[in-house]
């Protein structure tokens, strides 16, 4: 593990954070002289950014803790066309109206991790329609486009996948890489950022930038990327049978966040310690040299504190109480996974397979029918063999119906 002498490398190095680095020496360099400041964009896709963004978004925590500035870019310009890395095919195309309402949701999250208020370390966010949408296209080819060689950008990953799949690549999404680019210089103007920060799958976007302004006559600008995340299985970290694990309240529960922590693999406990929670690291030391059945209480800590950064503590920590509740002492808690579904169906009766795929217990009534097979289904705590069930208004109780899957899927029906 590489030293360095500026207190933020050292901490994203401790914490495992750092897949490559443009200039490690000169990025020291620049952190030890005074403040810096650096940015992550964030094409504006969806209405809640996911636990693969949170990775980035810590490390924007880190950079401000240590004393510098980060910068969370919006992608208004740059979610008009799609960023096109690794992908099949073309994003579909979003209009303004959409744009505006994910960026709305999207912010929801930043300024529980970030510091926008005033002085020199002071987080700022930015929207990069501000200048894509006003460009004159023709100044903008001769003047930035000139720069980028076709030639080096088909050597990309990103754009090699796409070509040897035989899948096209649109002339819009080829702009894509000029754009983010050209924003890294733009930052750098406005703002005098040096530092762009990413997953490694964005390695060669960034990079465009720190090319762009040396060729532009710019000042020298950095690029530091994040290892994508995986499972010690193998598996892409953030996919549930739900779907992905999003940031936002409304589309996954910080009860079903805080659960997503609690079944980490007991081998990737003390990674995702040092990444998702800002626990000292003799502490996680301590924590993750627990065995055995005591490594729950790990992940149990794992799970509060992650949940913390993202929900807050009262959000964690009522969801540590729910979890307890429902496990260790069989209760049923009203602060469970709730779906409502409308009382005249579940009056004339819901078949248990399609109820456990609303529910989110399972995504296919194939799965549902492979739970109830292997005995992990219980309605209202009574084990289910029966795939025909339905389930009807005899079930409810308290106003609810208590659907489960093994000992720690639970979601509460609620007639309405």
């Amino acid at each position: 593990m590489p030293a360095y002498k500026s207190d933020f490398l050292n901490v994203l190095n401790e914490r495992g954070f750092i897949h490559q680095i443009s200039d490690p020496e000169g990025l020291d360099a620049k952190c030890m002289e005074g403040p810096i400041t650096a940015y992550v964009g964030y094409d504006a896709t969806a209405t809640s950014l996911h636990i693969g963004n949170l990775i980035s978004v810590t490390m924007l925590y880190w950079l401000q803790q240590t004393g510098h500035r980060p910068i969370t870019l919006m992608g208004g310009g740059t979610s008009m066309v799609g960023d096109p890395s690794f992908r099949d095919d073309q994003r579909q195309l979003l209009t303004p109206e959409k744009i505006e309402d994910n960026i709305a949701g999207i912010k929801t999250v930043f300024g529980r991790i970030l510091d926008y208020g005033e002085g020199e370390t002071g987080a700022l966010m930015v929207n990069n329609a501000e200048w894509l949408m006003e460009l004159n296209y023709v100044d903008f080819l001769r003047e930035v486009g000139r720069h980028f060689s076709v030639n080096r950008m088909l050597t990309f990953d990103s754009v090699k996948l796409r070509l040897d799949r035989e899948q096209s690549l649109s002339f819009l999404e080829f702009n894509y890489m000029i754009m983010q680019g050209y924003d890294f210089t733009e930052l750098n103007r406005r703002y005098d950022c040096i530092l762009q920060m990413g997953g490694s799958d964005q390695w060669g976007n960034i990079v465009n930038g720190l090319d762009l302004s040396h060729k532009m006559g710019g000042p020298q600008l950095y690029a530091l990327t994040t290892p994508l995340l995986t499972t010690s299985s193998g598996q892409k970290m953030g996919k549930t049978a739900q779907g992905a694990v999003w940031l936002n309240d409304d589309l996954f529960s910080a009860y079903d966040f805080w659960q997503y922590f609690r079944n980490t693999e007991d081998a990737d406990v003390e990674r995702f310690l040092k990444i998702f929670t800002r626990l000292p690291l003799d502490e996680i030391a301590k924590l993750a040299a627990l065995k055995d059945t005591e490594i729950n209480e790990a992940k149990k800590v794992l799970a509060t504190e992650a949940t913390a950064v993202v929900h807050g503590r009262d959000a964690a920590e009522q969801a540590a109480e729910t979890a307890r509740k429902t496990f260790e002492e069989g209760a049923l808690s009203e602060n469970l996974p709730t779906i409502e579904v409308p009382a005249a169906e579940l009056s004339a009766g819901m078949g248990l397979l399609n109820l456990l795929v609303a529910a989110g217990l399972a995504v296919s009534n194939g799965e549902a029918r492979r739970h109830v097979k292997g005995g992990a289904v219980r309605v209202n705590d009574s084990a289910v063999s029966d795939e025909r069930l339905t389930v009807d208004e005899g079930a409810v109780a308290d106003g609810v119906v208590k659907l489960s899957v093994g000992k720690k899927k639970h979601v509460l029906v609620r007639p309405v």
